[in-house]
């Protein structure tokens, strides 16, 4: 029995811990306010900067039962530099020119992850109850770094493709849909006129003559 309540406790940790959003409420007002794709991938960096500061302190304050908080700390800081990649992946597509935002992306990313490597190298005793997510965070930010200094031009042809790409596959997606319900619906309608063995129904017998209707009903 106890181990039952353990595991159930468990599970719903695990499920409000994957159900939490990664920005505060303030966080998304601030980033919903900034329109301009420079200024948003700005203002995502500001947070990716602070989740770092904020990690900082929790490993040189070696406080017990830290590991919960050093691991949702990675984990909202990867999914902000997810949304950065986003973020510049869909202004590309929208032809928006965002150089002066990816060349700041480029370079506070460097010191993020030097700030990651450090952390790992320094190998704190708790290391392999967040390892996972710090190599996440470290692998996040080596891509994003790597995406930031491409090619403007090559990169917006690149996102443009996949686009066109994922268009395709969802229309494809969408006739198939289709072309199965038809093929239901016209299967569902010649069961309505065949018999099992393949031959047609016979139409029930009528007492009117050719060309003869029912009388209306009466009023």
């Amino acid at each position: 029995m106890k181990y039952v309540v353990c595991a159930l406790i468990v599970l719903f940790s695990s499920q409000a811990f994957a159900q939490r959003e990664f920005l505060t409420n303030d966080e998304i007002d601030k980033i919903r306010e900034a329109q301009d794709p420079n200024i948003r991938l700005k203002t995502y960096l500001l947070f990716a900067k602070q989740r770092v500061d904020q990690l900082q302190q929790q490993i040189a304050k070696d406080k017990k039962g830290r590991s919960l908080a050093v691991r949702q700390l990675l984990e909202d800081y990867s999914q902000i530099i997810d949304a950065i990649d986003t973020v510049s992946d869909d202004a590309l597509k929208r032809k928006v020119d965002i150089a002066a935002g990816a060349a700041e992306v480029a370079a506070t990313e460097k010191t993020f992850l030097s700030q990651l490597q450090k952390i790992e190298s320094s190998q704190p005793h708790d290391l392999d109850m967040y390892q996972v997510s710090l190599k996440d965070a470290i692998e996040s930010t080596s891509d994003s770094i790597s995406v930031a200094s491409e090619d403007l031009t090559h990169r917006a042809q690149v996102v443009t493709a996949k686009a066109e790409e994922e268009k395709k596959k969802i229309e494809s997606l969408t006739s198939s849909e289709e072309l199965k319900e038809q093929k239901k619906e016209q299967a569902k309608a010649g069961s309505e006129t065949m018999n099992p063995d393949g031959t047609p129904k016979r139409k029930p017998p009528t007492l009117y003559r050719p060309g003869e209707k029912p009388d209306p009903p009466k009023p």
